[in-house]
């Protein structure tokens, strides 16, 4: 395998120095071995042939097979087209190339018999095929039987190569394969789970024999995968649970005691008992607490932070909770300052819109050690910004923040200060396991007593009066509306005009109520003042972007309309979600959409009115649009692009590879004995390059 790793993929037969460049910078792909390690998705049953009249419905892939009768360029320039005719005696098939146009034309002729493979649709009437792999009848016999389709970029495509290209080049350094390889993993690995031997696996992967021996590479290589991806996280887990010392919190004294007993809001629920409970664990074991906290919307994540940073008062020091958005912690700092006033506890507010001279008292404040609680934005981090005691850190929304920010705050405290990093996003417990497997985790999966779940209601376009007339009556009742529109990106106009005439709208629908307005393009004080209108109650309806998403708690709020709710992922919506059901009145969210939308929306939109449970829908998500898509994963770590897993659909072999890797740890913790010390090796190669993201958080 070391000649494979070291031989640069422009040696390859029909690579070269410029296909190299754009395979490396496509693909990540640099050397034979990358390339072997590059596996097909999906794969296609190419002895079977379809008829054009057998196609039906949303079709996959298919192979048909038969004769062009007419071939003809349309367009100029970059508009360039070729368009043919093709038929195979059952119907016709419109056949289109908008790329190599010229090549195309020479390469295949009129009247010739060849088997298109492509993913066939319907257009203007007609089946239509566009950029289909082609093939004569002699050249598609050699290819008969289950074949790989592998991942490509539309720039690849653009400059000609095709799944079938990089197939072509796999089969070419596969007889390069030892056929006696050393197997990475330790021998008792392979025996317990049944694996495959890596040398196998990877022939049968590229070059399947039957679906059973495919699904059991498959099996092997994924395990693999998550095998060396797990041991990383445990021995890193390991080694910090060991090594790093953690300030001692053996105390429960005045503060937290007199809040419990005379300031508590509402009583604890069980789950927010238990949550308090693990954190009180951690940080008086006398190692550094990292702990990661779910909790849904709702669910009383700032009242367990809050009893937690009392603790770290109780104990001589410190806290700070961090939040992403001047509005959240705004919204934070007014929580904290209301429940804690009775106590006497000195809190202060940090933000990019702090004052220089109420900057110059926290500064002067933190470093003699009189400010009890900071609560603030990334500010916090600043380098000019010294404690004098920091024990404890708590981080809301951590996703937003990027890792290299979080690991700042290791710098505050000769020894680290405990961290809790908290989420309103569930988190699926694989996605869990794999992207925040260095940190413990606690769940509040229970909402306090009174709260009523939030009755979700799918709506389209012609029942809008209807939904407004809903609208009115909840005003009339005095409870307040928020109404969201997609503005994705700030540049879209489109977007900006929609939410500028849907403002005007409600304003003339709704004239006896004041209409707030928020959007990001505004400046911090237009929008804190907008807000501001909205959070008293001086404005009735807030007509907003997803600005709201975190950070704004109303609980006469009661309804939440979700315009364009097509255009949203299910974790955004249920954030949104999440703005209303604050207060114990029934509250609702309206999903307004389009009547024709793709399946795969529809199916989202159907999650979103099945289920209230964040936990459910951060599942479907995952599945849906895959971890990669989900929003934060790739700034809490990921350390690696899973090349053949998926977190979305293997669960189970993530936990039997974290399984494996545990009972390899137990054995030997350092990997230094000898049937360890290959798999201690490809780990290493795979993570000695990225940065040890589990001592941050």
């Amino acid at each position: 395998m070391e000649r494979l790793r070291h031989s640069d993929i422009k040696y390859l037969k029909g690579v070269g120095p410029a296909r190299a460049e754009l395979l490396k910078k496509e693909l990540g792909i640099s050397s034979y071995y990358d390339l072997l390690y590059h596996f097909p998705t999906h794969y296609i049953d190419r002895s079977k042939i379809y008829t054009i009249s057998s196609l039906e419905g949303d079709v996959a892939m298919v192979q048909v097979k038969g004769r062009f009768i007419s071939m003809a360029t349309q367009g100029e320039g970059a508009k360039t087209r070729l368009v043919a005719l093709f038929t195979d005696g059952t119907g016709l098939m419109e056949v289109v190339w908008f790329q190599r146009v010229k090549a195309i034309r020479q390469a295949y002729h009129i009247g010739e018999e060849y088997i298109l493979f492509g993913k066939p649709s319907i257009f203007n009437g007609r089946w239509s095929m566009a950029h289909p792999e082609i093939d004569t009848l002699e050249s598609a016999r050699a290819r008969e039987g289950l074949r790989g389709v592998y991942p490509l970029t539309e720039r690849l495509r653009a400059r000609g190569i095709t799944s079938r290209q990089i197939g072509a080049w796999v089969q070419s350094i596969l007889p390069l394969l030892p056929q006696r390889l050393i197997d990475p993993l330790p021998p008792e690995i392979l025996s317990s789970y049944r694996l495959m031997g890596l040398a196998d696996a990877l022939r049968e992967v590229h070059n399947p024999q039957s679906t059973a021996t495919l699904e059991k590479a498959r099996l092997r290589l994924k395990f693999e995968e998550l095998f060396y991806l797990q041991l990383n996280i445990l021995r890193y887990t390991r080694q910090r649970s060991q090594q790093v010392e953690g300030l001692p919190f053996p105390r429960i004294g005045h503060f937290f005691n007199t809040f419990y007993q005379q300031c508590l809001p509402f009583p604890l629920t069980e789950a927010q008992k238990r949550v308090i409970r693990e954190i009180r664990a951690d940080m008086g074991s006398g190692r550094q607490m990292n702990r990661l906290l779910q909790g849904d919307v709702g669910s009383g994540k700032t009242l367990v932070a809050l009893m937690c940073m009392l603790i770290a008062l109780d104990n001589g020091y410190q806290a700070c909770l961090m939040a992403p958005t001047e509005i959240l912690a705004h919204q934070h700092y007014d929580t904290l300052c209301e429940l804690l006033a009775p106590i006497g506890i000195n809190v202060k507010l940090l933000t990019g819109s702090t004052t220089a001279k109420a900057r110059r008292l926290i500064h002067e404040q933190l470093e003699d050690g009189s400010l009890h609680i900071l609560i603030g934005t990334h500010a916090v981090i600043e380098d000019k910004v010294k404690w004098a005691r920091l024990g404890l850190v708590i981080i809301d929304e951590q996703h937003r923040f990027g890792v290299a920010q979080r690991a700042q705050l290791w710098k505050k405290n000769a020894t680290p200060p405990h961290v809790l990093v908290m989420t309103a996003t569930p988190i699926p417990r694989t996605l869990a396991m794999t992207v925040y497997g260095d940190l413990d985790v606690s769940v509040i999966d229970e909402l306090p007593p009174g709260r009523r779940p939030v009755k979700t209601l799918l709506r389209y376009e012609e029942r809008r009066m209807d939904v407004y007339r809903g609208v009115g009556q909840q005003l009339r009742q005095g409870r307040q509306v928020y109404i969201v529109y997609p503005l994705i990106k700030e540049s879209e106009k489109s977007d900006l005009k929609s939410l500028e005439e849907g403002y005007e709208l409600i304003r003339d629908t709704f004239r006896d109520y004041r209409v707030a307005y928020v959007h990001g393009k505004m400046r911090q004080d237009e929008k804190d003042f907008q807000m501001s209108l909205f959070v008293k109650g001086e404005a009735q309806i807030l007509v907003s972007t997803t600005v709201i998403e975190v950070g704004v708690n109303v609980p006469n709020a009661t309804i939440m309309v979700i315009e364009n709710a097509e255009r949203f992922g299910l974790s955004q919506l249920h954030q949104l979600r999440g703005r209303v059901g604050r207060g114990a009145a029934q509250s609702y969210c309206i999903l307004m959409s389009k009547v024709k939308l793709a399946r795969e929306t529809r199916q989202r939109l159907e999650v979103m009115t099945s289920t209230t449970d964040g936990f459910i829908v951060a599942e479907a998500d995952l599945k849906m649009r895959g971890p990669g898509d989900l929003e934060g994963t790739l700034q809490s770590g990921m350390p690696i692009d899973l090349k053949i897993a998926n977190l979305a659909h293997d669960g189970q072999v993530v936990e039997l590879a974290r399984q494996a890797a545990s009972h390899v740890l137990d054995l030997d913790p350092s990997l230094s004995l000898p049937a360890h010390q290959a798999a201690a090796r490809e780990m290493h190669l795979l993570f000695d390059k990225t940065v040890d993201w589990s001592k941050i958080s």
